[in-house]
């Protein structure tokens, strides 16, 4: 069973996607990710984007551990079903409606939030969660980091999961690597926005 590993809402048992369409982050891995975000001092008071989210637990611990605000986005509607019922255990917990959940294809979600030319931006987020599933491929992956770098605050922080054995992700014009590290079967890669030109 899944659960929240720190901040307010610790200990809280989450519930998990039925079968095994998902890939559930392990808590060691988790609690590495987080300790590592916590060095970074970009959870507090960020609007966190929680993308291909599955039972939404990587948005639910930001959420926990001081995210202003968090979206889970999720396609499969049994996904979806498990999303809404974690966020709603987590804002009972925290007694605040911090975690929303959007169902609709990530790219799409994505699109809804860029800028629009003419009017005042779009949507931004300070961090970023990307867990796709291993059948998505490196070009599909690629495509949907531009559209991330899109919708990014100065500062951002872009987390992407991926199996181990998986080449680097492609990164747009605009998004630069900045870490990696490796846990078992699984290796996170960090990226930040940069700015097209900078010196």
């Amino acid at each position: 069973m899944s659960r929240i590993v720190a901040g307010a809402a610790g200990g809280l048992p989450l519930k998990s996607v039925p079968g095994d369409s998902t890939r559930p982050t392990t808590d060691r891995v988790k609690e590495a990710l987080f300790s590592r975000l916590e060095s970074y001092d970009v959870l507090g008071s960020a609007r966190v984007l929680d993308l291909y989210a599955g039972a939404g637990s990587l948005g639910l611990e930001a959420a926990s551990r001081g995210a202003r605000s968090v979206l889970l986005v999720e396609l499969a509607p049994k996904a979806v079903a498990v999303c809404q019922a974690n966020a709603g255990i987590v804002n009972k917990a925290l007694r605040n409606d911090v975690v929303s959940v959007r169902r609709g294809s990530v790219d799409s979600v994505l699109d809804s939030f860029a800028p629009v030319p003419g009017a005042n931006g779009g949507k931004t987020w300070d961090v970023v969660f990307m867990d796709p599933p291993y059948p998505l491929t490196e070009e599909e992956l690629a495509k949907t980091l531009e559209k991330v770098a899109l919708v990014l605050e100065d500062g951002a922080t872009i987390v992407v999961e991926r199996s181990s054995r998986s080449a680097e992700p492609t990164w747009p014009v605009g998004l630069e690597r900045f870490a990696e590290k490796k846990y078992g079967e699984t290796r996170l890669w960090f990226a930040e926005p940069v700015k097209v030109g900078a010196e």
